[in-house]
């Protein structure tokens, strides 16, 4: 292909000569020996550029549709991923009656058994209290016949003694 190329150039280089000897002749015969010359070295340049440029440019569209191809892929994944979101916050909008179905249920629920266990804990504490309160009583009642007692026969030694200093005289 090297060899193919280094031909082109040069016939290229004796064409170009070659086309400022044929300005000697005649205008018609100049004319369309020109028009000749003129597609001759379009072709020759057309030839080296392609020549030369084939590889970077075949390089170039190569990296071009390799870029093209993974931004698209990037994009159909990205596509991908707003549609599953789209397609999960569309599922979790559609169960939201239900998610709040549950919650109310399960908020009702909890507040019954914290109702329940609030009603236990206050009629335990009231039968503690009562308990209390019997216990306090009782032992009140207790001090109370203690003290009644006790004055009573506070009242009876002295009564007694009363008894005793009015009947009893020195001589007995």
């Amino acid at each position: 292909m090297r060899a193919a190329g280094r031909g082109l150039v040069a016939a290229a280089v004796l064409l170009i000569p070659a086309s400022a000897f044929g300005e000697g002749t005649a205008h018609a015969e100049s004319h369309a020996g020109t028009l000749v010359w003129h597609a001759v070295n379009l072709i020759v340049l057309l030839s080296v550029l392609v020549y030369f440029l084939r590889a970077p440019i075949r390089g170039f569209f190569a990296t071009r549709r390799r870029d093209i191809e993974h931004n698209l892929e990037r994009a159909a994944a990205v596509l991908r991923e707003a549609e599953e979101r789209l397609a999960d916050w569309k599922g979790r909008m559609a169960r939201l009656d239900t998610e709040i179905q549950e919650i109310r249920r399960l908020a009702h629920e909890r507040a019954e058994a914290e109702r329940r266990q609030i009603l236990a804990d206050a009629e335990a504490a009231a039968a503690r209290i009562r308990r209390d309160g019997a216990a306090a009583v009782e032992q009140e009642q207790r001090r109370a016949r203690d003290a009644l007692r006790k004055e009573a026969a506070d009242l009876a030694i002295e009564l007694a003694g009363e008894l005793l200093r009015q009947q009893v005289t020195d001589a007995d």
